[in-house]
C-alpha cells in the first residue's frame, strides 16, 4: 500500500498569506496510513528516535481508532506532539528506521505523531497526571523546547517550577524562528504552553537571567533547589566579509524574529521590514529555508546562495521541496566574497564566486573549494545571513563557577546534563549548538529526571 499523501496548500496560494502549508490528516487518513505499519518486533523507528517513543504501540491505537490511547502512550515520551509532529526532520529518525523504506514510503510516523498531538488539543483531553506537590522548587531559564520539556516533566514529578523567558513572549525558537506557515503559534505552541501552565508552571517573561538577575541570586537568595539552563544557541554567526555591515544585512536571527514574534508581516503592526525586491539567502538549513520561504510571502525574488550542491544541504528534504514549489531559487556551488553597498550604505549586491566540490571532511561531506577567476555580481536588496548560530555567554559572563567549551557551549557531564556549577544543569542548543527541536527536548527531560534523582533518589 502507498503513503497516504498528505493535503497541503497549493504553492500559488500559500505564498499570498502565512497560512499553515501541511494541513494533515484527517481520522480516515490516519487509521489508513497507520495501517501500513508493520508493527516490527525489533522496531528500528523506536532506536532511531531520540526519545525512545513506543512508535509501534501508539500506530497500533490509531489503527484502532483509539486516539486517545495512541496520545497516553506519546506523552509518556514526549510532551510536544504536535510541535515535534511539524518540525522534527523524521526521515533521519524514526522514518530512517522504518523498514518499509527499503521498499518504497516509509510510514509517516511523524504525522501520525501530529495527528494525535493535534486531536488531543482540539479536544481539550488531559492526558498528562501530575505527582503530588513534593516541596521542592526548580528554577528553567529560557523557554524553548528544552526548557518547556524540562518544565513539563519537573510538574509531572510533582516540583513547583518557574521558568524565566528573556523575551515578551513564551516559547523561544518555536516562537521566533519558525515560520507561522510551518508552526502556527496561536493554534499550537500557545495552547501547549496554556497545557504547561495548567500543570502549575509559571512563566515569567521579560527577565534576563545573566542581566535582571544571576544564577547565583536564583541558587542563593530566591531559594531553588536547582536549575536548568535552556537558553539555545541565538547569537548569530557571520562570514566577516567586506560590506557585511552594510543596511539590508541581516542575521536570519533578527529577520525572522521581526517577522515571526514582531509580526512585521502584518500592516496592523508597527514593526516595519524592508527587504525590497530582490533577497539573497545565505545558507543550506531549516533556518535558511525559513528565511527564504517567509521573505517570498513578503513579495521578494529569493535567492538561496550555497556553497556545496543541494545533495550536501543540511535542510529537511520537505522543506527544500517546498522552498522550491514556492519559487526560490537555488544558486549552489557559490559563495559570497563581498557585499556591495550604494552610496547611503545600504546592499545593491554582492560579488559571487563560483565553487567546486574535492575530498569529503571530518563530516563526510565533501569540501568546498573557490574557482579562480570566476567572481560574479548580482544585484541584491537585502542579504540574510544563515550561516549557523552560537550560544549567548550571557549567563556564563555573570556565572564564573559554569565553566564553557571553545564553541561557547556549556560543558556538562554527559548521562546528567549537570554543568560545572552543582545543582545547575543546562541543555539543547546552549550544550550542543544549533540542532534538532527533539533533541533538545531529550536533554531537557533527561536533566529533569536528573534533578529528580538528586533531590529524591529514593523514588528512582
Amino acid at each position: 500500500m502507498e503513503r497516504v499523501p498528505v493535503r497541503e496548500l497549493d504553492a500559488k496560494e500559500r505564498i499570498k498569506s502565512f497560512n499553515e502549508v501541511c494541513l494533515g490528516y484527517s481520522e480516515e487518513e490516519a487509521i489508513k496510513e497507520a495501517s501500513r505499519c508493520l508493527n516490527c518486533k525489533s522496531a528500528n523507528c523506536v532506536k532511531k528516535c531520540p526519545v525512545g517513543i513506543d512508535i509501534p504501540k501508539f500506530i497500533d491505537h490509531i489503527k484502532k481508532g483509539e486516539f486517545k490511547e495512541a496520545a497516553e502512550v506519546i506523552f509518556m515520551y514526549n510532551n510536544l506532539p504536535s510541535i515535534c509532529g511539524r518540525v522534527c526532520p523524521q526521515e533521519i529518525q524514526c522514518e530512517g528506521g522504518c523498514v518499509l523504506k527499503n521498499k518504497g514510503q516509509a510510514v509517516a510516523i511523524g504525522k501520525l505523531e501530529r495527528f494525535v498531538g493535534d486531536y488531543v488539543l482540539e479536544n481539550n483531553l488531559d492526558v498528562v497526571k501530575r505527582k503530588p506537590m513534593n516541596g521542592k522548587k526548580v528554577a528553567v531559564v529560557g523557554s524553548g523546547p528544552a526548557g518547556l520539556s524540562c518544565a513539563s516533566t519537573l510538574a509531572t514529578l510533582g516540583y513547583q517550577v518557574t521558568i524565566y523567558e528573556a523575551l515578551h513572549e513564551a516559547g523561544g525558537v518555536l516562537v521566533y524562528g519558525i515560520p507561522e506557515f510551518r508552526l502556527p503559534k496561536e493554534k499550537i505552541v500557545k495552547r501547549e504552553i496554556e497545557n504547561l501552565i495548567k500543570l502549575g508552571v509559571q512563566i515569567k517573561t521579560n527577565v534576563i537571567v545573566g542581566r535582571t538577575v544571576t544564577i547565583n541570586q536564583l541558587m542563593d537568595e530566591m531559594g531553588y533547589d536547582a536549575i536548568f539552563i535552556g537558553t539555545g544557541a541565538g547569537l548569530p554567526k557571520f562570514m566577516g566579509i567586506k560590506g557585511e555591515n552594510a543596511n539590508g544585512v541581516f542575521s536570519a536571527n533578527e529577520f525572522l524574529t521581526r517577522a515571526n514574534l514582531m509580526r512585521a508581516f502584518l500592516d496592523e503592526y508597527d514593526t516595519p521590514l524592508k527587504i525590497g525586491k530582490k533577497v539573497a539567502v545565505v545558507g543550506g538549513g531549516n533556518v535558511a529555508m525559513d528565511a527564504a520561504r517567509t521573505a517570498v510571502r513578503l513579495g521578494a525574488e529569493v535567492h538561496i546562495v550555497y556553497r556545496r550542491t543541494e545533495e550536501e544541504m543540511p535542510a529537511r528534504l520537505e522543506e527544500i521541496h517546498h522552498a522550491k514549489e514556492e519559487g526560490v531559487i537555488f544558486d549552489i556551488l557559490t559563495n559570497p566574497v563581498e557585499i556591495l553597498k550604494d552610496d547611503k550604505g545600504w546592499v545593491k549586491g554582492m560579488v559571487l564566486r563560483k565553487m567546486e566540490l574535492k575530498d569529503a571532511d571530518e563530516t563526510g561531506r565533501r569540501t568546498p573549494v573557490e574557482i579562480e577567476g570566476s567572481d560574479y555580481t548580482e544585484e541584491f536588496d537585502t542579504v540574510i545571513m544563515a550561516i549557523g548560530t552560537v550560544p549567548n555567554p550571557i549567563i556564563t559572563y555573570t556565572t564564573n563557577e559554569i565553566k564553557i567549551n571553545n564553541r561557547k557551549c556549556i560543558i556538562v557531564e554527559e548521562e546528567t546534563g549537570e554543568t560545572t556549577m552543582e545543582g545547575v544543569y543546562a541543555g539543547g542548543d546552549a550544550v550542543t549548538g544549533a540542532a534538532t527541536v527533539i533533541l533538545a527536548m531529550e536533554a531537557g527531560k533527561k536533566a529533569a529526571y536528573a534533578i529528580h534523582k538528586k533531590c529524591h533518589p529514593g523514588e528512582m
